[in-house]
């Protein structure tokens, strides 16, 4: 069976696919009640978020547009220190669409809240007109998450001399196995996509001191890096090779002239922690499922004066250094 305009008409169809596909996957006693808003318990901080999805194709080696919008919206809760703990969704479906594929994208979804330890507790649908090519579908999802009273609120402004620059594991997975199938590479590549959940409540209980957080998506490494050393007025120096990126992903760049650098991921994240609590991170990382390839990938160097002269280099394998600059261009465009 395939979505139909009658599908968004808001009748009986429209009702039966809410039933049928959204109702059956997202059931929890808040969604249930299916009203226009959800009344929930709340905190005296909270961490606010949205993002929507496009990514293409819609299913994808290791995950798809599902998983990825929980992800995502997850991730960046987490970030801030937040405790995810309620999302929206907004679907928007393109006539044709096979609702087989929905019913699986809508179940993924249903699966990684669960894992992320999430509700979804209301949303909407709207169905358009296919203008032409594969029937695809958006999703977008927006998240609240609650920050302990006690919780200094890591940010990119926080970053410290001789802060310790840790990446949670390999590089580039989610951008070459994206652009892999589009170019219809065969490869063992995966899609990193994973919540982040359980490193960053670990790291928090361990009390290690973390100064800033960011998962490492559009953009890549180096993007996120340089948001850092521009917020804190630092240097940020990073070692070739402590950089973790997997064999496979390595020859795919080797082939198409890549940068794992500027690769994006849906799974990782990079902190920049107290240089005395550093090997202590990794420990409790590695610790923590999606996190067994972390490593101590640099430092920070904090000027000695407020300005604008800071960059992010990396000494290269023969010894040599070179400037990681901004990502400049349109990148890998609908990667998530």
């Amino acid at each position: 069976m395939k979505i139909t305009m009658a599908h968004g008409s808001g009748g009986e169809s429209t009702s039966a696919l809410i039933r049928d596909v959204f109702a059956k996957h997202f059931h929890n006693e808040i969604l249930d009640k299916l009203e226009d808003s959800a009344v929930v318990p709340g905190s005296g901080r909270l961490a606010v978020t949205t993002d929507s999805f496009v990514v293409t194709p819609i299913i994808f080696p290791g995950g798809d547009i599902g998983r990825l919008s929980i992800c995502g919206t997850v991730n960046d809760l987490l970030m801030s220190g937040a405790k995810p703990m309620y999302l929206t969704c907004g679907c928007i479906l393109e006539e044709g669409l096979d609702i087989d594929v929905l019913d699986k994208v809508i179940g993924s979804m249903a699966e990684t809240a669960r894992e992320a330890g999430v509700k979804i507790i209301t949303g909407d649908t709207k169905v358009i007109e296919n203008k032409g090519g594969e029937p695809g579908l958006i999703i977008n999802t927006s998240g609240v998450g609650f920050i302990p009273d006690d919780l200094d609120v890591p940010g990119p402004f926080k970053l410290e001399d001789s802060d310790a620059i840790i990446i949670s594991g390999n590089l580039g997975d989610h951008h070459a196995a994206i652009l892999g199938t589009r170019m219809g590479i065969e490869s063992p590549i995966k899609s990193d996509n994973a919540p982040l959940c359980e490193m960053v409540n670990s790291l928090l209980t361990e009390g290690i001191r973390v100064h800033a957080m960011r998962d490492v998506t559009r953009g890549g490494l180096g993007t996120v890096l340089n948001e850092f050393s521009s917020s804190s007025k630092c240097n940020i120096e990073l070692v070739e090779n402590d950089l973790p990126v997997s064999n496979s992903v390595r020859d795919f760049c080797g082939i198409l002239g890549l940068d794992p650098l500027y690769m994006g991921n849906e799974g990782k994240m990079v902190l920049s922690v107290h240089g005395d609590d550093a090997k202590r991170a990794v420990e409790v990382i590695r610790s923590c499922k999606y996190g067994e390839n972390a490593c101590i990938i640099g430092k920070v160097i904090k000027n000695s004066d407020s300005s604008d002269n800071n960059n992010v280099s990396v000494i290269t394998k023969i010894g040599g250094k070179r400037v990681v600059g901004l990502m400049y261009g349109e990148g890998l465009p609908r990667i998530c």
